[in-house]
């Protein structure tokens, strides 16, 4: 399984007991979903590995109580702190229509009200305090927040996104 088949369910932040146990941060709105698991891949050295898990239960929100199978020590334990885990993409829940998966609007064209045509996306920056579409507009990036007052329509049958920003916005990056 390939990482671009997968999306980041979360990683493991500290061992929970000496039989093996370890508590997983899960990097979702809905941690309920992921409680009874049977199995996950697990990021060791850049390669997925599956795991398969014994039991699976929320500890305090949003952390994962894990018991993996033939992860019986703490030694065990400590060889996995700090990885990474993935579900494949097909665990996602369905969205309703105006919402999306950052993955899935990769290559959508990006139309402003007052703008039009502003470029296609080519990625999604989410490691500023707002989500940022990245577009490329013939070779400028252009950045808009994914904000849900600018946001008017996703349309995923013609794989577009009609947006209404603050007026200048998308001047800033092509005058």
């Amino acid at each position: 399984m390939k990482k671009e088949e997968c999306f980041f369910l979360g990683k493991i932040v500290k061992k929970y007991s000496f039989k093996g146990e370890v508590l997983a941060k899960l990097d979702t709105d809905e941690p309920e979903l992921y409680d009874g698991l049977e199995s996950v891949f697990i990021d060791l050295k850049g390669n997925l590995v599956p795991f398969f898990i014994e039991h699976a239960q929320l500890h305090k929100s949003e952390l994962l109580r894990i018991q993996f199978e033939d992860v019986v020590t703490e030694e065990d334990a400590d060889a996995l702190l700090k990885s990474d885990l993935y579900l494949p993409l097909s665990f996602l829940p369905k969205l309703a229509d105006d919402k999306f998966y950052f993955h899935e609007i990769i290559g959508f064209s990006v139309i402003d009200e007052n703008f039009g045509e502003v470029g296609e996306i080519t990625g999604v920056n989410d490691t500023t305090a707002q989500a940022l579409f990245e577009i490329d507009r013939d070779g400028t990036e252009i950045l808009i927040p994914i904000n849900d007052h600018f946001i008017k329509k996703v349309d995923k049958e013609n794989k577009t996104i009609l947006v209404d920003t603050p007026e200048g916005l998308i001047d800033l990056y092509v005058e």
